[in-house]
């Protein structure tokens, strides 16, 4: 088994985040496209804008190195980003369609912040101050987003998934609702032993 040094997992890392950015770019602008709630759809865009600022702090990180951030491709956010393209062609014109963004994009997130928590502690370990200082504010800025996503969750995207309830200019505006439950349906709860009270 071949010996890789703290220093070779750091440049590793550091590879496998600049393609899961260079992904992320490219699928930002088709989940802006769509989402039908326009605070996802301005959420979607600011990260995008945030994503191309991570790039660059990325590729301040190479120069300082003197190594080629190409090479590799981050398969983890390849396969996240696959998952999001069958959600969009599936659920197309569905109101749980903005649930199951949020969803995947708050799994790209989890990954990065995963990532740059790694690369950052890595960074210092090496001695790389600055490095980790670019890469802790990149860290910030993705648990920023993860936060403001499930905000955008919990009081929109997904209350309207569970209604059914969609733009009235939308077909499937008639859609049946979901009905709750009778109160007879609720579950009976059971009743301990005395001894065990």
């Amino acid at each position: 088994m071949a010996t890789t040094t703290l220093n070779e997992l750091y440049v590793d890392k550091l590879k496998d985040l600049y393609s899961a950015e260079q992904q992320i770019l490219k699928a930002l602008p088709k989940m802006t496209k769509a989402a039908a709630h326009a605070d996802l759809q301005n959420a979607f865009e600011t990260h995008r804008r945030q994503t191309e600022t991570h790039v660059q702090r990325l590729d301040q990180i190479f120069d300082e190195l003197g190594k080629s951030a190409h090479g590799k491709t981050c398969q983890g956010i390849k396969g996240i980003i696959e998952e999001g393209s069958e959600l969009m062609k599936e659920e197309k014109d569905s109101p749980a369609l903005d649930a199951g963004l949020i969803a995947g994009a708050q799994s790209v997130e989890h990954y990065e912040m995963a990532g740059y928590g790694s690369a950052r502690t890595w960074a210092e370990q090496l001695g790389f101050t600055e490095q980790a200082q670019l890469l802790q504010q990149t860290l910030e800025e993705e648990r920023e987003t993860d936060q403001l996503l499930t905000n955008l969750a919990e009081q929109s995207a997904n209350p309207d998934a569970m209604t059914g309830s969609v733009d009235a200019d939308s077909e499937l505006a008639d859609m049946p609702r979901p009905r709750a439950k009778p109160r007879g349906a609720a579950r009976k709860e059971t009743r301990r032993p005395a001894e065990d009270r």
